[in-house]
Parts: structure tokens; sequence; C-alpha cells
């Protein structure tokens, strides 16, 4: 029987609750989690007390500002200006931008990670925020019934109404897209952490570094067991390592969950070619 690492095993603890009882407190313990089985010989410890430093740091400014928008401006003042955080646009696919551990180190992180250390703050401040999962980009808003405004953390903390996410969505894809409503629906837990190790998984890809992409994928689907593109892309993998049991496993269901997949004439070829080295 496989025995999982502590990190694996406590990813799968989050994977496995009920979404309903899915909490801020998951998505950083899930963070930590996918963090620590890059860095073996983290100190989580350290990092949850670092961001409880951050909270104590600006309780007492918080307590003392009745207006939403100036609690976010407060905010905002703390993280980008004292603390320095930014969106790393110079190694923008740097793997370190997606680790909290590394994000909370450097100051320096992508827009999801940004937005999951902002919304962890703000759940702890009793001013609660949810992830938007906006096209190419992540941003946060807060759930309040007088602030009808979005955050952009990546930006710091650059405050959007509908008409500018409308023109950042034009100015992301380079020609002139209709916003959605659904880019602009929050987004739960599951999903954040989902989309955390799907760019670890592109980004490893990118590297040339499957045994680390097939780790992404493996928890991606702790968290969505029913993805068959996940199943195409972890065959591909271990087709890739050699592994061709597991492989063809993975492309076979891919094939049956999948039948009207441009891509089944590829997937079939590399079946029938393990096929015939066996």
């Amino acid at each position: 029987m496989l025995t999982l690492s502590p990190a694996r095993q406590k990813f799968w603890q989050i994977a496995h609750t009920a979404d309903a009882e899915l909490s801020i407190d998951h998505l950083l313990e899930g963070a930590l989690a996918i963090a620590w089985e890059e860095n073996p010989r983290m100190d989580l410890g350290h990092y949850r007390s670092l961001l409880d430093r951050m909270v104590s740091d600006l309780e007492p400014r918080l307590a003392a500002i009745a207006y939403p928008l100036k609690k976010v401006q407060a905010i905002n003042q703390y993280l980008f200006t004292e603390l320095g955080f930014q969106g790393n646009d110079h190694n923008y696919y740097d793997p370190l931008n997606s680790f909290i551990n590394h994000v909370l180190d450097r100051r320096l992180g992508i827009p999801l990670t940004l937005s999951l250390i902002y919304m962890i703050i703000g759940d702890r401040l009793g001013f609660p925020i949810e992830g938007i999962s906006f096209p190419g980009h992540f941003i946060i808003r807060p759930q309040h019934p007088d602030l009808e405004i979005f955050i952009d953390p990546y930006n710091k903390g650059e405050i959007l109404f509908p008409e500018d996410c409308a023109a950042k969505l034009s100015q992301l894809y380079g020609e002139v897209v209709v916003l959605q409503p659904e880019y602009l629906a929050p987004v739960g837990i599951r999903r954040i952490l989902d989309r955390l190790l799907n760019n670890l998984k592109m980004i490893y890809l990118r590297r040339r570094e499957p045994d680390k992409a097939l780790a992404a994928i493996e928890r991606s689907l702790m968290l969505h067991p029913d993805i068959p593109t996940q199943w195409r892309d972890r065959g591909l993998i271990c087709y890739q390592l050699d592994r061709y049991t597991e492989a063809r496993i993975d492309l076979e269901n891919y094939m049956k969950a999948a039948p009207y997949a441009d891509d089944r004439p590829i997937i079939g070829r590399l079946i029938a070619e393990m096929d015939q080295e066996n």
C-alpha cells in the first residue's frame, strides 16, 4: 500500500472535507500543505505565527475605522506600502510565487497567492473576502453589503469597479472581450486550491519537470477526482516517465470519458504503441 508523505496526508484530509465545511482556515492549511510537500523541512508554525502577527498589527487600526472602504485602504497601506508585498512581474512563472511560505518571505507573488494572503488576513480581522476566479487573473471582493468593489492584490490592492474589470479583461487578452457575469462570480476554497495546483502543473510542464507536474496533478485529483483531462495529463506524464501500466489505465479512462475529444487519435496511437511494446 502506498504511504503518503505527511504533507500529502494533510492535503488529503483537506481535500476530503465537505465543501460546506471548508473555511478560510482550510485554505491556509491547504496552501501550507502544498508548500510543505515542496519544502519538507519547512516550519509550518512559523508561517502561521507570521500571519498572526500581521493580523495583530492591523487589528487596532481597523477597530478605529467605521467605513468599509477605509478598512480596505488601511489593509492596502499595511500590506503593499509598509510591508512591500507586490506582484512578481520580473519572474512571473517562478514556482516560488505559488508557495505561500516563499511569498511571505520574499513578499513577491502572483495574483492568486497575494489574494490568498489578503483573504486570510481579512477573515481573521472580521472582514471576510471572497475569491473571484477572473479569466487570466485572480481578484477578490469584500463580502460587505455596502461595498460593491473588487480588489486586485497583484497591483497593490487596486480598487476596481465592474467597468474596470471589463477594461482589465480586454487588456489581459489584447482585444475587446465582453465581461460575462460568471467572470465575477465567487469561487470556493476547493476551486482556489485547485487553481493553485494547476498553476504549478503548467509551470513544471513548461520547465520540463514531469515528476513535480505529476505531483500537482495527483493533488488536484484529490480535490476533483473525476476530471478526464487530468487523467489524460497524468497518463501522458506517466508515459513520458516509462510508467506504462499507470499511463494506459489513465489514458483508457480518458478515452471512455471523453468520446468526442479532439485529441482521441493521438491518445489512441499512444495506447496502441504501448500494446505493441507489451
